[in-house]
């Protein structure tokens, strides 16, 4: 199918909405290629009947362009009453591909709906049209996707839903701007090095509940010298019953650093800010393999405190996506300069 013309988005620029129903306001209609031909082909049939006084030329005149207008009137009726939303827009890596879920259902009307091609509107681009038939009990997704080359939050660009059923003489088209944005990871460091041994450092334990305070101390036999409140009556009462006569005494336990890892920006080697965070992403990567607790410091001096678990390899990820202040959590950019 053909794409749009580049300058069709600046004359119908849809507000940002979540939801974008199909009705007469919204849907645009022009003749295709097909039906500019068609036309042509019954201006000259019309001219040869009243040259050559041709009935029949007249009948057949009429005849297809009745069933062409008929063809517009059934368009219409195809569009009207279906509505488009976004599904969940998912995190990807630099350089993959950003999948876009549009959700189809019907509103309004009980017939189903044929021959409708939804695409990613980008001027100056190529559009890669994706074709669905919706069902009135059903809702149907719709996967479009493109390729970020840059990191940080991407606005999703219009969505542009056509259709020329049933003959194809007439183009019904409609652009939607969703109101979503895509988060892009940085690229990972294809041939990072391994982590240093030498970043690891202690931190200390975690503190204990009230409830679990006795796991922290050990027992051991009184000596001269102990004070009256460390003693443990309870153990001491046991002791006592079992004819040892003893005295015991709580002594608290050595605490075991447990040892963590800090990724930072200075470990990495470099001086480009690009090419420290595709690092990090690297190791940051790594680390979470290992199911280890790790802590990230971030080229702007951003620290994220040591922690494990999926949660925290996305929040790290998320934080290397924006660490720039010229891509600030809530830009706007569209995915522009992207493959279909």
């Amino acid at each position: 199918m053909p794409s749009p013309r580049p300058h069709a988005h600046r004359l119908f620029r849809p507000r940002p909405c979540e939801l974008h129903t199909l009705r007469h306001v919204n849907l645009r209609v022009l003749p295709s290629a097909a039906g500019c031909v068609l036309g042509i082909t019954l201006l000259v049939l019309l001219l040869a009947s009243v040259n050559f006084q041709l009935n029949l030329g007249y009948a057949l005149t009429f005849l297809i362009t009745g069933s062409a207008l008929s063809s517009l009137w059934m368009g219409y009726r195809n569009l009207l009453g279906v509505q488009l939303r976004l599904g969940h827009l998912q995190p990807v890596f630099q350089g993959e591909r950003a999948t876009v879920p549009v959700v189809l259902q019907i509103v309004s009307g009980s017939h189903q709906r044929h021959g409708l091609s939804l695409a990613l509107h980008r001027a100056h681009d190529p559009i890669a049209w994706v074709h669905a038939d919706l069902n009135t009990q059903h809702t149907t997704v719709v996967a479009l996707g493109s390729v970020p080359h840059q990191r940080g939050w991407h606005r999703v660009p219009q969505v542009v839903i056509e259709s020329r059923f049933p003959l194809g003489v007439f183009r019904l088209w409609s652009y939607w701007q969703p109101q979503g944005r895509v988060l892009v990871y940085p690229s990972p460091e294809a041939a990072a090095p391994p982590l240093h041994p030498g970043h690891a450092k202690a931190t200390g334990p975690a503190t204990s509940s009230q409830g679990n305070a006795m796991e922290n101390f050990d027992v051991r036999s009184y000596q001269r010298g102990d004070p009256m409140h460390n003693v443990a009556w309870k153990k001491t009462a046991t002791a006592l019953a079992t004819g040892s006569g003893n005295l015991v005494v709580r002594e608290e336990k050595a605490h075991h650093h447990t040892p963590s890892l800090w990724l930072q920006a200075h470990d990495t080697g470099l001086i480009d800010t690009e090419a420290q965070i595709m690092r990090l992403t690297a190791w940051v990567l790594q680390t979470h393999a290992q199911q280890c607790s790790w802590g990230l410091q971030l080229p702007s001096g951003k620290r994220i405190a040591p922690a494990t678990g999926t949660a925290h390899l996305h929040t790290c990820l998320a934080a290397l996506a924006v660490d720039d202040t010229s891509l600030p959590l809530d830009s706007s950019k569209p995915l522009t300069g992207l493959d279909g």
